[in-house]
């Protein structure tokens, strides 16, 4: 298990779910304020921001690998730096955001990446980090981070096994005790056929930490599927209203949708439960509806026990229907009222 924040995050706690503002602020500080108040309100365990400029993300070119191009893309016909410029948010607004979201009750921490971020947020002393996808292979940045002794996430998106354990095992190096990796499918939206939550538990198995989904797909069927293969962290992207635009607002959640998310995820961690059989304590009073022989005739003493007088019926006073072929044949030895339980006291 593992604090982050003050929530403890593990198999035997519900799990903790990140709303992800990303650029869904649209720039302007009031959205980004109401965002967080929005995620409390919902639910939300936590409230995550990116630390970025476009200076430390990219080259001002609007040119060769440098425009995307990909028609398929929501940023299609944009540069990098123009779409880092409308969706990174300002550094002076961090420690807003998070004081307003620590008042709210939410864990408020972000995603560095280069280091005068992670120098920024060292100075706001973020309970923990995240590692998006794409520089899950940046090692510098990783180790930087580690170096802080706090919890870290990392997101798996496109990595191969071995480059997971490059980024394991330069975390841990760099003293990373506490490790989250999240199952994440880097396209957006990502489609259900596409996330393979099956990853989910061998993730764990393979690194020995805890696992998590970083879920790009729409609703909430995924999320909840995931916990059902041990997610213990779930984090979506979260806007106040999809039809209010912005860079990440066509796969981001809306505050119903985030309240419906962390209702069902942990109604999906309750049903966990253990490997068990026979009846827990709450059905012991169903047992007596189940099935069970009946006599459904009047019968008189010596009467014999035929098809026609002895059913397996509810409820479940009687014999086991197990005994149903036994009991045929054998007569009653004393006056019998229909509707009465057979017993074995009833036969001579």
């Amino acid at each position: 298990m593992i604090d982050i924040g003050g929530r403890i995050v593990g198999t035997g706690n519900k799990p903790f779910v990140i709303a992800e503002m990303s650029g869904n602020h649209n720039q302007s500080l009031e959205r980004a304020l109401a965002i967080v108040e929005a995620a409390a309100k919902s639910g939300a365990h936590a409230l995550k921001i990116q630390t970025y400029t476009p200076a430390t993300m990219t080259l001002d070119l609007d040119e060769r690998e440098f425009h995307i191009s990909d028609s398929k893309s929501l940023w299609a016909g944009a540069s990098l730096y123009e779409l880092y410029g409308k969706a990174y948010t300002p550094w002076e607004w961090h420690k807003p955001i998070f004081d307003r979201a620590h008042e709210l009750g939410l864990v408020a921490f972000s995603t560095p990446f280069d280091d005068s971020a992670v120098d920024l947020l060292e100075g706001l002393d973020v309970p923990c980090y995240k590692i998006a996808s794409f520089e899950n292979t940046d090692l510098p940045l990783i180790r930087r981070v580690a170096v802080t002794g706090k919890p870290l996430i990392i997101s798996t998106g496109m990595a191969s096994v071995a480059e997971l354990d490059e980024a394991v095992r330069t975390a841990r190096e760099a003293g990373c005790l506490d490790l989250v990796l999240l199952k994440c499918t880097s396209t957006y939206p990502a489609s259900p056929e596409n996330t393979n939550i099956l990853t989910i538990p061998h993730l764990r198995e393979l690194f020995g930490c805890e696992v998590g989904l970083s879920d790009h797909t729409m609703g909430i069927g995924v999320s909840v599927a995931s916990v059902a293969l041990g997610a213990t962290v779930i984090e979506k992207h979260f806007t106040l209203l999809r039809a209010d635009g912005g860079v990440d607002s066509a796969f981001s959640m809306e505050p119903v949708e985030m309240a419906q998310l962390v209702l069902e995820t942990e109604r999906a961690w309750q049903a966990l439960g253990q490997v068990r059989y026979g009846p827990t304590e709450a059905e012991k009073e169903s047992i007596r509806y189940r099935r069970s022989l009946y006599v459904v005739k009047d019968l008189k003493a010596g009467d014999v026990l035929t098809r026609d007088n002895v059913r397996a019926i509810r409820p479940g006073l009687g014999l086991p229907p197990k005994f149903y072929s036994q009991v045929l044949g054998k007569a009653v030895k004393q006056e019998v009222k229909q509707g009465t339980a057979l017993g074995w006291e009833l036969l001579g």
